[in-house]
């Protein structure tokens, strides 16, 4: 639950920052002359390359000639991990390749140039506007790789628990209850009496070990398989959601309604019946991989800048918008995701104890035997 908290976390808090003005030369220095009066209470994004490494924690990333320093100190910083230009859903399963918390130790080591999403506060420090980490708004720092317009939906696609059963502390966990199990059964196999208390204090050692072996292991298998399932709904339900939280209250677009970004651009969405050849070509992508095969809906939804000489939805300049098309209604394709994947993880989870619950009552049966 811990791991699952924490990706959530990050998927939120990139959403919150992704909807914030996107820092560029006059808003810069405009804040910065105004920060120290107005408490720096705006937030704001910027995406840019890694220009250098300073001191005192700190780095400058640059884009379209503006070069702003960010300290790092008490930031969340992240390494996405990206593969050539594909779109994530395309690349690896969710949670496969999670981005990775780093250190400062590492982020000196990143080779200039990398892309970099920052979202944050601008205060004044050492008489330059910085974006710093504050108490109320922590810093959230992305180093990643590919095109700018890609990195929503790959960091809400890998930014999430990928296995609750095994994690860094099932080691620990299985040493220090196996040795408090050896220690009871050693103390009672020497008493007549408690022999049945020893013989089962020792096969508890092996009890998280049960998932593993036959004939429980198939219904291991089979937790797995409804597990990954699980989480590619949920994925699929963030994915859906991404350009809905432009919109009304409710994530629930009405037809024509349009909506300004950060930038000026006037973002909505296209209904369609038909798939235009625009999709087949690859112009416009699928947010949804399943959805590739076409002709499961009976109406799509395209969503980008909206262009009165256009037909067609163009792709935003501001590359944390989305652009892409959606199956049928996307709150509600989000939400029925969200159900399927609930009940899924549900049958995972009986799944899992089932096993247990078979190979307990044929240790059972073999201890009766032996005694």
């Amino acid at each position: 639950m811990v791991k699952r908290w924490r990706w959530f976390a990050f998927r939120r808090n990139f959403n919150r920052f992704r909807l914030h003005p996107v820092m560029d030369g006059k808003i810069y220095w405009r804040h910065g002359s105004e920060a120290s009066e107005a408490g720096g209470q705006e937030i704001f994004r910027f995406i840019g390359g890694l220009e250098s490494i300073g001191e005192d924690q700190s780095v400058w990333v640059s884009s379209g000639g503006l070069a702003v320093p960010v300290l790092l100190r008490n930031a969340e910083t992240y390494l996405l991990p990206m593969q050539g230009d594909e779109e994530a859903s395309q690349v690896y399963e969710p949670g496969e390749e999670a981005p990775e918390r780093i250190r400062w130790e590492k982020v000196s080591t990143i080779a200039e140039g990398t892309r970099v999403f920052v979202g944050g506060r601008l205060l004044p420090n050492e008489g330059r506007p910085t974006f710093v980490s504050t108490r109320e708004t922590p810093l959230m720092v992305i180093f990643y790789g590919g095109p700018d317009h890609s990195l929503a939906s790959k960091a809400i696609w890998a930014g999430r628990h990928r296995d609750e059963y095994f994690n860094p502390v099932t080691p620990y966990s299985l040493a220090i209850g196996s040795l408090c199990l050896l220690s009871v059964a050693g103390y009672f196999l020497s008493r007549p009496a408690f022999h049945i208390t020893a013989i089962l204090s020792f096969a508890a050692v092996f009890v998280p070990l049960f998932p593993l072996v036959p004939p429980g292991l198939l219904f291991t298998a089979i937790y797995r398989r409804l597990a990954w399932r699980s989480r590619i709904l949920r994925a699929y339900s963030d994915l859906a959601q991404l350009p809905l939280q432009y919109f009304t209250e409710g994530n629930r677009p009405l037809p024509n309604e349009t909506r300004k970004l950060p930038g000026g651009e006037s973002y909505g969405f296209v209904r369609t019946r038909e798939l235009p050849p625009e999709v087949g070509d690859g112009k416009i992508p699928m947010l949804i991989p399943e959805a590739e095969s076409g002709g499961k809906s009976d109406d799509w939804h395209i969503f980008g800048t909206l262009n009165p000489e256009a037909p067609l939805p163009s792709r935003p300049a501001d590359p944390s918008a989305t652009f892409g098309v959606l199956p049928g209604d996307p709150g509600n394709f989000a939400r029925r995701s969200r159900r399927r994947a609930y009940v899924m993880e549900v049958a995972a989870w009986l799944m899992l104890l089932a096993g247990v619950a078979l190979n307990v009552f044929f240790l059972r049966m073999l201890v009766f035997v032996l005694i």
